[in-house]
């Protein structure tokens, strides 16, 4: 199910993908409970560590911008 819990994900990407995959897992509703609550447990770190990169992000894209961030539209 899920990786170790003390092992951060290689990338956002790795973290997204494991965080899809362990989703698909609880959903299925075929974990017992303790195993359902380890990977409730491992997907709120991996959700916290993709918000981090995310923040980490923004937080360039802002200086690139000169501090102001600039909305989004596709083109």
């Amino acid at each position: 199910m899920a990786k170790d819990p003390l092992n951060p994900p290689a990338s956002y990407e790795a973290a997204l993908e494991e965080l899809e995959q362990l989703v698909q897992v609880i959903e299925s509703g075929q974990l017992p409970l303790e195993q359902l609550l380890t990977g409730y447990q491992r997907g709120a770190e991996l959700l916290a560590f993709c918000r981090g990169r995310l923040d980490a992000v923004e937080q360039q894209i802002k200086l690139l911008d000169e501090g102001s961030l600039k909305p989004w539209a596709p083109q």
